[in-house]
């Protein structure tokens, strides 16, 4: 190898391993500071009396009365979600997807307003699925832990505070994941914990302590804090 491209090489590889290495060791971090095995838990009557303290906490009944939830994720994408009849409008760039979640087949995609018909419009769908689901996670999950599939466990912390466990087996973009819910002394949500599979770390833990009450009476966060990043919700309104 001429020495010229040897000398290349020797700077490509220097570059590589200037911008990686830091990249690798905070990750190893991070790894060994906060990754965590799946809690073991107990199912049965105790999981489920503390996952309805928590939804009496959070005004269930409110929630289930509401007909409508409008908001913003991230400043990214944009919710109208008409409870009662199944359907989502999902706004982001210049895409607006009518989501019927009953039936996707049924929803109906634009473009700058205009009707899309051809092979965008399954995928434009499939995007839609994929940032409803994420994206009203993060926004009412806790009301959803007696949901079609959902497991419910009871952990003792080492503190020997109770928290909630709860697994998707099924549904959703990612079934399999878990998270453990920390309460505060009225059980109310304070964090949670995730196990998922998207998450290279397990156990990461996320915030559950911004909420704001509606005019429909429930109560829904604002913000999350994950790590070093942030999970803003704006815009939220709410009409029973």
């Amino acid at each position: 190898m001429p020495i010229k491209s040897k000398k290349i090489l020797k700077i490509v590889l220097g570059v590589i391993i200037f911008f990686t290495l830091p990249s690798f060791l905070f990750f190893g971090f991070l790894y060994f500071k906060y990754n965590e095995d799946l809690p073991t838990g107990i199912e049965g009557k105790k999981a489920d009396t503390l996952a309805y303290k928590m939804l009496e906490a959070l005004n269930y009944e409110a929630y289930e009365n509401t007909d409508y939830i409008e908001w913003t994720f991230k400043k990214r994408r944009h919710y109208k979600w008409k409870k009662s009849k199944n359907i989502c409008e999902v706004y982001w760039k210049e895409h607006k997807v009518n989501l019927d979640l009953k039936n996707y087949s049924n929803s109906k995609v634009y473009i700058h307003g205009f009707i899309i018909e051809s092979d965008l419009r399954e995928e434009l769908i499939e995007k839609a699925i994929k940032y409803f689901n994420n994206d009203s996670f993060w926004l009412v999950a806790p009301y959803k832990v007696f949901d079609a599939g959902v497991a419910r466990k009871l952990v003792t912390l080492e503190d020997d505070s109770k928290a909630l466990l709860v697994t998707y087996t099924k549904g959703g973009n990612t079934p399999g994941d878990s998270y453990l819910w920390l309460l505060d002394k009225t059980y109310k949500p304070k964090a949670f914990k995730i196990w998922a599979s998207v998450l290279p770390i397990n156990g990461l833990e996320a915030s559950w302590s911004n909420w704001t009450a509606l005019d429909s009476g429930i109560q829904l966060p604002t913000f999350h804090k994950l790590l070093f990043l942030g999970i803003e919700i704006t815009d939220i309104k709410s009409l029973n």
